[in-house]
């Protein structure tokens, strides 16, 4: 029995309805998502379940043209008369709307027309009971590391599944099942009145990729005893190793400043980057949207343009944007099939991680970062953080009550290595990266 209401035939035969009430209603263009998820939540801490949530969702969207000016409206009602009525919205919206040279539907031509089987779903006939199995196993195993361990912020599992239909009056459209699957624990452990948290996690969308309770549990715990007795260091500049868990991010900071809307608002600290050396030579990224139960794995983007897998940095060049329909005129170019954002992102290994601690030699290995000191107009960078004091490629001992400083410009260029420490939890696939020199702001 499926857990969904709806078969996908009833959900593209909605999109065809709503597609007919845009025309009847004078829209020129129009497009369409349905969608429908479900989803389960339970957390446990100290052994006891704390919360258990399910969640069962649907929404239709759709947004309509009249010539170019555009209206969007939304609703969570699948009836004929609330089809008929999101459209009415949504056609009023645009006869208000000022008229845009760059709005409108993608380029007949961009749109996909292979849809391969990427396996985004694997269905997982999990009750209740089982998931707090589960997540109890996972809290045990992170208590069981060591006495110091006092308290715990809980063991949960989460199982979510949803299913979508995209069409647009061009005659696309696309459909789609996918699940997703995480379990994580948090622990909190003491030592001289002092305390310190840490968690771990692994995310899958297929359960048989998940990893065991106990594993997760275990590295949790681990990690909140190792930043037992942290100190803090002098300020100084140092070469600086973000694990890899906090090493995404700088992908993430990457990919604001090269998405199409920061371009187009010349918001970004990499205008202009197009076929310049961003990154150090020891830098390759690929997009691969065909990834196998790939976390954001699509045969086509938020508009049904076709993805394709694209070598978006050699050797540290820049080699590709990431852009809509919209912000591709905007800026003169064409779509690089990334409306809703990219897709598995691969950064090439350039060694292992203890070899890349033997390479920063003295310096700061960072675990964990806080706040948000991101400028991604200047490309000014500046984050507290916790982590490691290393010596001569040794971790030595925690540290914490510091911030890492520099211009991601300047980072960018100066990284050393990349680790094959990389988790596969992510549609960012990065292993740790080594900055060779960053101001360091401690005692």
């Amino acid at each position: 029995m499926s857990a969904f209401s709806f078969s996908e035939q009833q959900l593209q035969q909605l999109a065809a309805q709503v597609l007919d009430q845009a025309r009847s209603q004078g829209a020129s263009a129009a497009d369409v998502e349905i969608s429908e998820s479900v989803g389960q939540n339970v957390n446990v801490r100290l052994s006891e379940v704390e919360t258990i949530e399910y969640n069962r969702d649907k929404a239709v969207g759709v947004t309509v043209y009249l010539g170019q000016r555009k209206g969007h409206a939304s609703s969570s009602d699948f009836s004929a008369q609330a089809l008929a009525d999101t459209v009415a919205a949504a056609v009023a919206i645009a006869r208000y709307t000022a008229e845009d040279p760059h709005a409108g539907l993608p380029d007949a031509a961009e749109l996909a027309t292979a849809f391969p089987d990427l396996a985004l779903h694997h269905a997982w006939a999990l009750p209740v009971e089982g998931a707090i199995d589960l997540a109890r196993d996972c809290e045990a195993a992170a208590r069981a590391v060591d006495p110091r361990i006092t308290n715990s912020d809980g063991g949960s599992l989460s199982t979510h599944a949803s299913q979508w239909v995209y069409a647009n009056s061009l005659g696309f459209s696309g459909s789609g099942r996918g699940t997703r699957y995480s379990l994580s624990a948090a622990v909190i452990a003491e030592e001289d009145g002092a305390m310190q948290r840490d968690y771990w996690y692994s995310a899958a969308r297929d359960p048989a990729d998940l990893l065991s309770p106990q594993t997760v549990g275990h590295r949790a715990g681990e990690r909140a005893v190792r930043r037992l007795g942290a100190r803090r260091i002098k300020t100084g500049e140092y070469p600086v190793l973000f694990e890899a868990p906090v090493a995404s991010s700088l992908l993430s900071h990457w990919v604001s400043a090269v998405s199409g809307s920061s371009l187009y608002r010349k918001s970004s600290f990499l205008l202009d980057s197009l076929g310049t050396q961003v990154f150090a030579p020891c830098v390759n990224i690929v997009e691969e949207p065909f990834l196998a139960k790939g976390l954001a794995s699509s045969a086509f983007d938020a508009e049904g343009v076709a993805t394709r897998r694209r070598e978006l940095v050699q050797d540290g060049v820049l080699d590709g944007y990431f852009l809509s329909s919209y912000s591709a005129r905007k800026l003169g170019l064409r779509t690089t099939g990334n409306a809703g954002g990219p897709h598995n992102l691969l950064v090439s290994p350039t060694g292992t991680f203890d070899g890349l601690l033997a390479q920063l030699g003295t310096g700061l290995l960072v675990t964990e970062l806080l706040g948000h000191g991101i400028n991604l107009v200047t490309g000014d960078y500046s984050r507290g953080a916790a982590g490691f004091w290393v010596e001569n490629g040794v971790i030595r001992y925690p540290v914490e009550e510091i911030t890492v400083a520099g211009n991601l410009r300047d980072m960018f260029r100066r990284i050393g290595g990349i680790g094959d420490d990389v988790l596969t939890s992510s549609s960012r696939r990065v292993g740790s990266i080594l900055i060779e020199r960053m101001t360091v702001a401690g005692l």
